[in-house]
């Protein structure tokens, strides 16, 4: 059947057992090093504090940024970089957990993980522009809500900081997993390319990882809009106080 296909559309179905393809796209790959930076820079320049706090405000505001384009590229980017393609449902999982998933990209595990990392770092990222600590400083939307919100709201994205250690600590636990099993997942994100089983090399062209410009403009435009909106640039300052009468 696959020689017939094959046949039809023109090109032959020679297979080349495990053949290097490019499955993550330029924008896909530099998305997941600056969100390393970002977060890294962000848990420093927390744990050292002082006026390195205003640097931690700015690696939130970019993984803001980050985060928001990666769910509009993950809508409108190329293949691999879809959700659609990799979303753990039931279905996937099971047939992960029995030993029968065939697939390229992210494994329903792999995609698990994906998910609970984006979910962490955006509840950090929110959570952190309503946070108010306890030498003074502030996110830069904390005053849209009440004093009460605020409150919470810093004491949840406290607590959230463990959950953010504890999946990364996975993450790189996974990593150090795959590398031993051979599978090097960090030189996947450098490069973009990963071994995949044999395929019929006509069908190599549906899962290229070409970026389409004008999708990665407009996930640019939304992701510096998510930027400037979260940043509170946009807020009226109060004017200050008259000052009392001298007499």
């Amino acid at each position: 059947m696959t020689d017939i296909v094959a046949a039809t559309i023109g090109f032959t179905a020679e297979k080349v057992p495990m053949q290097h393809v490019t499955l993550w796209d330029l924008p896909l790959r530099l998305f997941h090093w600056g969100l390393v930076i970002a977060v890294a820079g962000a848990l420093i320049t927390l744990q050292l504090g002082g006026n390195l706090m205003i640097w931690h405000e700015r690696f939130g505001l970019a993984v803001i940024g980050l985060l928001t384009f990666r769910l509009v590229w993950g809508v409108i980017g190329p293949y691999h970089a879809r959700f659609i393609t990799f979303f753990p449902t039931p279905v996937r999982l099971r047939a992960y957990l029995r030993g029968e998933w065939q697939g390229t990209g992210h494994n329903p595990l792999g995609a698990l993980s994906v998910f609970a990392l984006l979910g962490v770092f955006g509840w950090q990222a929110i959570s952190g522009l309503f946070s108010y600590d306890d030498i003074g400083f502030g996110g830069p939307l904390r005053s849209l809500v009440s004093g009460a919100t605020v409150e919470r709201l810093s004491g949840l994205h406290r607590d959230g900081e463990w959950w953010l250690y504890g999946l990364i600590a996975l993450h790189v636990l996974a990593i150090l997993v795959y590398a031993l099993r051979g599978r090097h997942l960090t030189g996947a994100m450098i490069h973009g390319r990963t071994p995949v089983d044999t395929i019929p090399a006509a069908l190599h062209s549906t899962h290229r990882a070409t970026v389409r410009w004008p999708a990665l403009v407009i996930a640019l435009v939304i992701a510096a809009a998510a930027v400037w909106l979260a940043s509170g640039v946009w807020i009226d300052t109060p004017p200050p106080a008259p000052a009392a009468p001298a007499w």
